[in-house]
């Protein structure tokens, strides 16, 4: 019990200026909930609770569940900008992309080489030369690119997001050095670029192959290194030591507010009919989304004890560790367990038509995804990025 009182406690002092604790809460919940709209892809399971005579019903944040792919990246731009807003010296880029492909590459390879050998014994390619552009675009991640790599893959549908990150780590240490010398301008450049993207996207017949492209994410991941140079300066200006519980209390109101936004946003998109008005509904949102979310990131990481222990405790920082196993196979196992008819169902359509199978199926999904993730992170993941670390250092 004295250990909690003082974990607890921890909260009330100023954030660790390295590692702000609410973001592994903001991280898991952003990947839980775009999680959580693919199994409801496949099971059809909408959480609805009834309060006194008030019927609450989840299906707009299921709905709109894959939005949530913008908080992932955003946090990206914001934790890889935030040591360079902090003053660190800015990364040489050989070294940057050594970190991030040991970050990345292991995991990403131990998902698509299995795939991509089941995809060729499965005949799911129509030739070799189609087998060969495929694992060609994945190796390079410029499968995004490609409509026969992007929309048409065997291989996991969830990875098109390691595509784009992968070509925004090719791009950040010079967008960090060009932020850092002239802010403003590259914020307005960045940001410039991504609107003017959109607009070029919404004037084609079809939208589907650019709407999520790097560049209408370029806002986004300005929003993050403009909110890791804010948080950086009001982090400075409050200084160390415990924080008036007025200040705290005025973030915390103000995190809620950004929660009510947030919760406005998702309602509209959920609302949008058609897969074009979907596209474009996420694309009309993606610069509010993202700012809200910047100013609920800092506004709890300043806010009340409570506020703070509730996205920076330790089952938190625990999903957040394995957030990136648990995104990469979720999906995949979402589909894997329909395809086995397990949980057993007598249904051809299971989640249209044997409502009982609904939930056993979801919780199996969510367990199956969690333990692989766990599994991968600590046997795989982790071990091999630091023999790799050895391996550079040595």
């Amino acid at each position: 019990m004295e250990k909690i009182t003082l974990h607890f406690r921890s909260y009330t002092q100023a954030p660790d200026t390295r590692r702000i604790d609410v973001l592994d809460g903001v991280r898991a919940l952003c990947v839980f909930l775009v999680g959580w709209y693919h199994i409801w892809q496949q099971g059809w399971l909408t959480p609805t609770f009834v309060i006194g005579s008030r019927v609450i019903s989840l299906d707009f944040l299921l709905r709109s569940g894959y939005i949530w792919v913008d908080g992932m990246l955003l946090l990206s731009g914001f934790l890889l900008y935030l040591p360079y807003a902090q003053g660190a010296k800015l990364p040489r880029i050989l070294p940057f992309y050594q970190r991030r492909l040991i970050r990345i590459l292991p995991s990403y390879l131990l998902c698509i080489v299995p795939l991509f050998i089941l995809a060729c014994v499965r005949e799911q390619y129509a030739t070799a030369a189609d087998a060969a552009k495929d694992l060609a675009a994945h190796l390079t991640f410029t499968h995004t690119l490609f409509p026969f790599s992007y929309h048409n893959t065997p291989l996991n549908g969830a990875l098109w997001t390691l595509g784009v990150e992968m070509q925004f780590y090719l791009l950040f240490p010079f967008l960090a050095r060009a932020f850092r010398k002239k802010p403003v301008l590259t914020y307005i450049l960045l940001a410039g670029a991504a609107f003017a993207f959109r607009h070029w996207v919404a004037q084609q017949d079809d939208t589907s192959m650019y709407f999520n492209q790097l560049p209408a994410f370029l806002d986004v991941y300005a929003n993050g290194f403009l909110a890791a140079s804010a948080y950086t300066a009001l982090r400075k200006k409050l200084g160390d030591g415990v924080w008036d519980r007025r200040i705290r209390l005025l973030f915390t109101v103000i995190f809620v507010l950004c929660l009510c936004q947030l919760v406005a946003i998702a309602q509209g998109q959920a609302s949008a009919n058609g897969y074009e008005w979907i596209r474009q509904g996420q694309m009309d949102r993606r610069f509010p989304l993202s700012a809200t979310l910047c100013v609920a990131m800092i506004s709890a990481a300043c806010g009340l004890p409570v506020l703070r222990f509730a996205l920076g405790n330790p089952v938190m920082h625990f999903l957040s560790s394995i957030s990136f196993q648990f995104y990469i196979y979720h999906q995949l196992l979402a589909v894997k367990l329909k395809e086995w008819n397990i949980p057993y169902s007598a249904y051809d359509m299971p989640q249209a038509d044997d409502p009982a199978w609904r939930l056993p199926y979801t919780l199996l999904c969510f367990a199956a995804a969690f333990l692989v993730a766990t599994a991968v992170t600590y046997l795989f993941e982790r071990p091999i990025a630091r023999a790799l670390r050895k391996k550079i250092k040595a």
